[in-house]
């Protein structure tokens, strides 16, 4: 089904666009759609790069919106997942929106006295906060274990797939 779903957007979503064929993420609850957007011409100087690059980024969103409306209401429809939007400029991503799903857990103590101690530095405001704050750290420093994973996971997904029914 992530196949389908990502060449639904990509016949959906206007060949003007994006440079190339838009990137589409999804999980259990929302759909990702970053697509890549032409750079600005080269300023020189890193500010000035940086604020063309926010100039169309700005330009995109605004421009689109009530296109990109109309289809991520079209996939939510669909697809049963929220959908949302972002671009790639250079490299750089910008997400204009993106579902925060609140997901549950259970942490003994040693767990809990981590958040807490996050918490009692200033790093975090609440222990929600600080597990999301140790999420993103873990997706920072070990992402290419994490894709390694990501990637070892679609394997079996395809052999599985090409093995016998039951």
């Amino acid at each position: 089904m992530p196949e389908e779903i990502g060449a639904w957007f990509v016949g959906r979503i206007p060949d003007e666009w994006f440079v190339e064929p838009p990137d589409v993420q999804l999980d259990r609850e929302e759909i990702v759609v970053v697509g890549a957007l032409a750079p600005p011409p080269v300023q020189g100087e890193p500010e000035a790069d940086a604020a063309a690059r926010g100039a169309r980024v700005t330009r995109f969103r605004e421009d689109t919106r009530d296109a990109r409306i109309r289809i991520a209401e079209e996939a939510e429809r669909r697809f049963g997942r929220k959908v949302s939007w972002g671009v790639r400029v250079e490299g750089v991503r910008y997400l204009f929106t993106h579902s925060a799903v609140p997901v549950m857990t259970r942490l003994r103590f040693g767990e809990r006295a981590v958040l807490d101690t996050l918490i009692d530095a200033g790093v975090a405001r609440s222990r929600s906060e600080a597990l999301s704050w140790c999420v993103r750290l873990v997706e920072r420093n070990q992402g290419e274990w994490i894709d390694q994973l990501r990637d070892a996971l679609a394997h079996v997904a395809d052999a599985r797939s090409a093995g016998p029914e039951l």
